[in-house]
């Protein structure tokens, strides 16, 4: 490839580029697969997003190309992929407006489309209008102060508007961006080096599952009861329901209540009549669509993360227990399994080696080298104001200098790719590890379509900063020769307030790096009470029966054992539907042994054979601790040992049986066979204790004052 690069003619590096972006479009496609059904989804969901998500790849790929073409260097074997002036501006234009344009426009307004809950097109296109109205007029609000200020600086003309749409919308995207590249620049290393220890991987895991399952059931209520409500609606047959009896009946399928669970088995409202209205307008019938389409969305969410959550820990556990007998074993492949989960090429003992040792280290490196590379981007924020010439990106990128100017090579082509890539991955995985955009989520094959376009608006917003923001990184000879630049940076340094604050506000991703590092989220809720996070570095953890990792463990025990709450009501359904039809029918129940997800087959732990309210025994296999006895202090577990074991000795025969020969005075309860019953207790083995309870209540003092000994009230 270097051979081919090193031609005068721009050809083949016009080849490598198609060639780069087919690759692009059929990575983009197979990440549209995972999250989408392609053959269900409309048209108007699938294209917008597939550009949403390829404009953005190609901005990666075009800022490398754009810098060798402006800062080649002179010798044609070192020379990288470039393309000519004229090409280079048109592709330019294309992905910066096309992004443009998706990111505040076009996907914005599919979404509330999507999400509007009418059936007419054109009241889902007026309410999505509408909706989008009042955060446009909250847009251009804002801007007039900055319109002011440009048409008092430049005069009105139409290059100081264009100015100030670019500028604006690069310091929101930048903003944003900052804020999640931050984040993720600290929880990526971090949650690579964490999850590198099986053990410590389980234990979070088993922390997460009671909240995350109670999330789930609240998901499952919440739709039952729109469904009900839908099914109080449908045996409305007169008055106002008429107008909209079609809409009613679509619901009545999409909820497909026959088959959901009884509702007289769970506590509801007496009258369930009463959360129907008396007049049904076009507005309740949105807003009833609306509500059961994200309900829906949410349990299917809750669900597939409950799932993978059971996948994980199950084959986690697995990984531990295979240290004893150094084997790891895989279960049959269920017949729904892909081609390449059906295909083993390890055996027991190199697949136990991979995953208990090759991976477990590979995490740390990898961690280590992203903290490495995270540090390097930090600090590149910090001096690329006060000493550009310390940054170290720069270096990395540009290895061949000419005096003050420098020249860009395909080997800092493919390191600047690489930079890009990872602030790019450290933002989108801020996005979809914080959980706070009004429930959205990317799910599995099923992802809602408001969520669809949502995340693809914020790759497309979050692109187009961090790449001129990187490009920053480098020296201002370089750079400023890019059509980059010409396209979108020169309107940034239009005015010295936005070449302050490109330069300048990038310094305060200190903030979230520090928040992130620190946990300062987690300490700030629990300050103001907004919920029971605990880090799962700290050693006060809530006790057992508030969300701790023990009510987790036992809760995905009875997951996979198939003894959950919510599956012996599903079975007790099942029976009573099946009683009521007169007629027997097969209970399908999960076995005992093992629960394997289609997509994921696997064996269970042994540990998961057992019964979920018997504690596991304290585990002797070297390398693993016992997670319960890492609660304790060393002073603790030798007290707990001491008492159990004089709890265990047995009293010797000759301190047994003193004072068995001495007879007690009548006047103190004594008779004459109590020596006799106390010698014949001490020499029985099985009634002695009996016996001699029996004596000792004959001689409790209370007898000394009349009445049998007991205490009465």
């Amino acid at each position: 490839m270097l051979q081919i690069s090193s031609s005068p003619s721009p050809v083949p590096s016009e080849i490598f580029a198609l060639v780069a972006l087919l690759v692009l479009s059929l990575i983009v496609l197979l990440i549209l697969r995972h999250y989408l059904p392609l053959r269900t989804t409309p048209a108007f969901l699938l294209v917008p997003v597939f550009f949403a998500l390829w404009l953005p790849a190609t901005i990666v790929l075009l800022v490398p190309i754009d810098l060798a073409s402006n800062a080649s260097t002179d010798d044609d074997a070192t020379k990288g992929i470039w393309l000519p002036p004229r090409a280079l501006l048109v592709s330019w234009r294309i992905s910066y407006w096309l992004t443009f344009v998706l990111t505040w426009f076009i996907l914005p307004i599919l979404a509330e489309y999507s999400d509007a809950g009418y059936r007419e097109p054109r009241d889902r296109i007026f309410y999505s209008l509408r909706q989008n109205a009042q955060y446009y007029a909250l847009v251009v609000g804002s801007g007039v102060l900055g319109l002011v200020y440009f048409f008092i600086s430049y005069g009105p003309s139409f290059t100081s508007l264009k100015g100030l749409i670019l500028a604006l919308a690069y310091c929101w995207g930048l903003i944003l961006a900052i804020y999640l590249m931050g984040h993720g620049l600290v929880a990526i290393p971090r949650n690579l080096v964490r999850n590198a220890s099986a053990s410590r991987r389980l234990r979070q895991l088993q922390g997460q599952a009671p909240k995350l399952f109670e999330k789930m059931e609240d998901a499952a209520l919440n739709l039952e009861d729109l469904e009900v409500q839908v099914s109080e609606l449908s045996k409305r047959k007169t008055g106002s329901a008429r107008d909209f009896q079609d809409w009613i009946e679509e619901l009545s399928d999409i909820c497909n209540i026959p088959e959901s669970r009884p509702r007289n088995l769970l506590p509801r409202v007496e009258n369930d009549s009463r959360i129907i209205p008396t007049v049904i307008t076009a507005k309740y019938m949105a807003d009833l669509t609306r509500q059961l389409s994200r309900a829906r969305h949410a349990k299917s969410r809750y669900v597939d993360e409950w799932d993978r959550l059971l996948n994980d820990a199950s084959w986690t556990q697995a990984i531990l227990d295979s240290a004893g007998s150094k084997k790891l074993n895989i279960g049959a492949s269920s017949p729904g399994s892909s081609f390449l989960t059906k295909v083993t090429l390890l055996t027991p003992y190199t697949r136990y080696l991979v995953h208990f040792h090759i991976i477990s280290y590979s995490r740390i490196f990898l961690g280590g080298f992203l903290a490495l590379g995270s540090a390097c981007i930090i600090w590149s924020e910090l001096v690329k104001a006060v000493l550009p010439s310390l940054s170290v990106i720069r270096f990395t990128v540009v290895h061949h200098w000419t005096g003050d100017s420098g020249r860009v090579g395909f080997a800092g082509q493919v390191i600047a790719a690489l930079w890009i890539m990872y602030m790019c991955t450290a933002a989108l995985h801020s996005v979809t590890e914080v959980k706070v955009w009004r429930g959205r989520a990317l799910v599995r094959r099923n992802t809602a379509h408001e969520s669809a376009f949502w995340y693809a608006g914020q790759v497309a917003k979050l692109s187009v900063p961090l790449s001129y923001n990187f490009v920053t990184f480098l020296s201002r000879d370089i750079y400023e020769k890019t059509t980059f630049y010409s396209i979108l940076g020169q309107y940034v340094d239009l005015t010295p307030l936005g070449k302050w604050f490109d330069y300048l506000f990038p310094v305060l991703v200190l903030i979230p790096v520090c928040a992130t590092l620190f946990g300062l989220y987690g300490k700030v809720k629990q300050f103001f009470g907004f919920g029971d996070i605990v880090d799962e570095d700290e050693e006060n953890q809530p006790s057992y029966g508030s969300g701790s990792w023990r009510e987790g463990r036992d809760l995905i025990e009875r997951e996979l054992n198939g003894t959950s709450i919510s599956r012996r009501l599903d079975e007790a359904v099942s029976r009573s539907a099946n009683g009521q039809n007169g007629r027997a029918a097969p209970i399908l129940t999960v076995p005992a042994a093992r629960r394997e997800s289609p997509q994921t087959p696997f064996a269970t732990s042994p540990s998961y054979h057992d019964e979920p309210s018997r504690r596991p025994a304290p585990s002797s296999r070297p390398g693993i601790s016992d997670p319960e006895a890492e609660d304790d202090n060393f002073f603790t577990n030798l007290g707990h040992r001491f008492k159990n074991t004089f709890d265990t000795i047995d009293a010797p025969k000759w301190f047994q049986e003193i004072g068995d020969g001495i007879k007690k005075p009548k006047w103190m309860g004594g008779d004459d066979g109590a020596g006799e019953n106390s010698n014949s207790s001490g020499s029985g083995s099985g009634s002695g204790s009996g016996n001699n309870r029996a004596a000792r209540s004959d001689s409790d003092i209370r007898r000394w004052f009349g009445g049998d000994g007991r205490i009465r009230l």
